[in-house]
């Protein structure tokens, strides 16, 4: 019922459909059809007679494809599937599915069916009463299946609702949602799963990597489209940023435009009043005009660096504006009528101009010591520290953009000094003061950039630990959990020889307990090495191991239960022995008896 359902959910892309899956794939011209299907490649065309031959051509044609990639068909013939072997072409189902719906599964470095259900273990983590540790019994309640709904499309399902007594609703529910709104065929039967010891693995992976296919590709589609919309902001932003850019400056060198000249006005004037007036006027210049102009120049500056860092962080071309509308460090925004006539010392005007440098890096130190001293990294998560990184690299580019203005202060300070300025102690302090601040960061970046790094490297050092004891803990609580339910598993026997063949093979299952409890402590060692690591180097983890809800607890617990159902089960088929061993006896007693006395019979008959 399950691979039929399977089957025709992508054969009706095709526009056609099975009843019957021994019979309908016998003449191998659907078979062909839903491997170009689901493959989206196109088979050799195939053959339309209706002999026997001809079927079999075609069965082929469709077993090479599958072989073709990669997959091998162990005892699988196109005869077994043309004379409508059921068990044959079940497999061979099977062995589509496992390829073109299961192997391509990749979740956190695991694949195929280990992939699968580490997906399903991530997404169901949330809900209660739902721990998806396998594909069989961890489903028959139907509240995985719902909370993997849940999960993606929250409005279809009201989970709180849900009573983990009532499986047959919780399945029902979950398989009609499925097939109503995700398109997703129903391939279950509630009350096969539920009145089942052990549900079909391979019908519940089938159905659910139908769920992983659905989710997994609107997911995908999701991303893509927030990473478009985020890109097209920063793009949006970046050009707010060059527009803002080119008026200011623009403005900016218009007033330049207009002042210098009154600046280079060496007309002389007739009158002490005219002179005192002039004199006036570029006092008014240097203390109102001048200094706001300078602050507009600095920021100029500023923002575009900024806009620089923002465009090589994006990987965007730089920005190069337009002709005419550029304000570099080197741009005059006038200096005293002293300094353009020359012979006079430097003005105080001059001052502003000269160490206008200092006030656009003011911004940049003011608060980043603290913002650099952080340990922040100590409860980061790696993906945290990933960001703190990026972060931090686009701190050092900003940086680096003003090591120029530094190295320009200082010549600044010393051309001052060889002017004999008068207030050059004042200047030189400043000077020294911005350094030392330069120094101090360069130093604090340096040493966040060796924290950082060396807690991601210690953080993925951790991750790998995590995803190794995850691959590992998965398959061996499985193998602990099928162990227990065989050795709980009722027998019923009837001669001496069954009852030996359990016990050689529950001797077998003891003989591999030595080398099950190495990899029980091969995988707890590798856990706390984990913790070992974030131990000595003052981590603190969040929380459990973020690729499996399967604790050291879980596993120890487990392990302690087979290892008290070993001894019962011994007891169990000892004690079956025995009593196999006295039916033998009087079983033989009573041949024996019937050797001698069935002749009398016969012969007192005759």
């Amino acid at each position: 019922q399950t691979f039929t359902a399977w089957c025709n959910s992508h054969l009706r892309k095709a526009g056609t459909q099975i009843e019957n899956i021994d019979e309908d794939f016998r003449d191998g011209l659907k078979l062909m059809l839903l491997l170009e299907v689901i493959s989206g490649e196109r088979l050799p065309k195939p053959e339309r007679g209706k002999m026997r031959v001809h079927k079999i051509n075609n069965v082929n044609k469709a077993l090479d494809f599958i072989a073709s990639k990669g997959v091998k068909l162990v005892s699988i013939g196109a005869e077994e599937i043309v004379d409508g072997n059921a068990k044959m072409t079940l497999g061979m189902i099977w062995t589509i599915i496992l390829r073109f719906a299961i192997q391509d599964i990749s979740v956190e470095e695991t694949s195929a069916k280990e992939g699968l259900l580490l997906w399903c273990q991530r997404k169901t983590a949330p809900y209660k009463n739902v721990n998806v540790q396998n594909f069989h019994i961890s489903w028959k309640d139907g509240l995985a299946f719902n909370a993997l709904i849940h999960r993606h499309r929250p409005e279809l399902i009201e989970y709180d609702k849900l009573r983990k007594d009532d499986p047959v609703t919780n399945l029902n529910n979950a398989f009609e949602v499925a097939e109503k709104y995700l398109d997703i065929p129903k391939m279950l039967d509630a009350e096969d799963i539920v009145n089942t010891a052990r549900p079909d693995e391979k019908a519940i992976m089938t159905y659910v990597s139908s769920f992983y296919h659905a989710f997994s590709g609107a997911q995908k589609a999701e991303t893509a489209a927030n990473r478009i919309c985020k890109v097209l902001a920063v793009n949006q932003e970046n050009e707010h940023l060059m527009e803002d850019y080119e008026k200011l400056a623009s403005d900016l060198l218009e007033w330049i435009k207009r002042t210098i000249p009154w600046l280079e006005d060496r007309s002389p004037q007739k009158t002490i009043q005219e002179m005192q007036q002039k004199l006036e006027d570029f006092r008014d210049y240097r203390r109102v005009h001048k200094p706001p102009k300078v602050q507009e120049k600095c920021q100029l500056e500023i923002n575009f660096n900024t806009l620089q860092t923002k465009l090589r962080l994006s990987n965007r071309p730089a920005f190069m504006p337009s002709e005419g509308k550029m304000v570099s460090p080197e741009t005059d925004l006038g200096a005293s009528p002293g300094a353009r006539g020359g012979g006079r010392s430097v003005s105080p005007a001059g001052e502003v101009t000269a160490l206008a440098p200092v006030t656009a890096l003011a911004p940049l130190s003011l608060g980043k010591e603290a913002m650099l001293k952080q340990k922040d990294y100590e409860t980061a998560t790696l993906s945290d520290i990933k960001a703190l990184i990026r972060k931090h690299e686009a701190f050092e580019s900003d940086l680096a953009a003003h090591q120029d203005r530094v190295e320009q202060i200082a010549a600044i300070a010393q051309e001052l000094n060889e002017l004999d300025y008068y207030d050059s102690p004042s200047v030189n302090a400043r000077c020294q003061k911005i350094c030392d601040q330069w120094d101090v960061l360069g130093s604090l970046t340096h040493s966040r950039r060796e924290a950082l790094e060396k807690t991601e490297k210690q953080l993925e050092t951790i991750d790998e630990l995590h995803l190794e004891y995850a691959k590992r803990a998965a398959p061996f609580n499985n193998w602990m959990e099928s162990a227990m339910e065989d050795l709980q598993d009722m027998f019923i026997v009837h001669t001496i020889e069954e009852i030996e063949g359990l016990i050689a093979a529950h001797d077998q299952f003891k003989s591999t307990l030595p080398d099950a409890d190495k990899e029980r402590e091969a995988i707890l060692g590798i856990q706390r090495e984990a913790q070992r690591i974030a131990d000595f180097n003052s981590i603190k983890l969040s929380g459990n191991n973020p690729y499996t809800s399967v604790t050291p607890q879980i596993i120890n617990s487990k392990w302690e239960r087979v290892q008290q159902l070993v001894p019962k089960r011994d007891h169990a088929l000892l004690d079956e022995q025995s009593k196999q061993q006295s039916n033998e006896h009087l079983r033989r007693q009573f041949a024996s008896q019937a050797n001698i006395v069935g002749p009398w019979i016969q012969t007192k008959m005759e």
